[in-house]
């Protein structure tokens, strides 16, 4: 393996471990979330956010990487608490909560976590590699 390849793999890998980092972030804000409630009934409670990735050539490495294509809004529905005291409640006594769920967060914060290791780990190995390598020539 060249040495530009395994630049190319850390370059690559790398890309991976900062889009994982973005989704972890979001993730976090997710859960952060997942409890606060609106002061009124006409106020929307805190809408869960989805991180999207696509594959992007980068020409000037002459390669793929992922790369996050953007931020959503989750649009399941508000999960609706019987609270008739709450500031926020309605008529029939019920507040909008967010859509988050928390087990549901917490798959994707491990897989993130996980994804976020393996980039690590190559780029880790390719270090490896190219200090091999290095040895080698002396």
């Amino acid at each position: 393996m060249a040495d530009s390849d395994l630049n190319a793999v850390m370059s690559i890998a790398a890309a991976g471990l900062r889009a994982q980092s973005q989704r972890m972030k979001i993730v976090a804000e997710n859960i952060a979330n997942a409890s606060t409630t609106p002061s009124t009934p006409e106020e929307t409670p805190y809408q869960r956010r989805l991180v999207t990735f696509k594959n992007e050539f980068d020409r000037a490495e002459g390669i793929y990487k992922v790369k996050v294509s953007g931020v959503k809004k989750d649009n399941s529905p508000f999960l609706r608490k019987f609270e008739p005291s709450h500031p926020a409640a309605d008529a029939n006594g019920f507040i909008n909560m967010p859509n988050v769920q928390p087990v549901l967060e917490g798959m994707d914060m491990r897989e993130s976590q996980r994804s976020y290791e393996a980039n690590l780990s190559v780029i880790e190995a390719s270090r490896s590699m190219i200090l091999r390598t290095i040895d080698i020539l002396r």
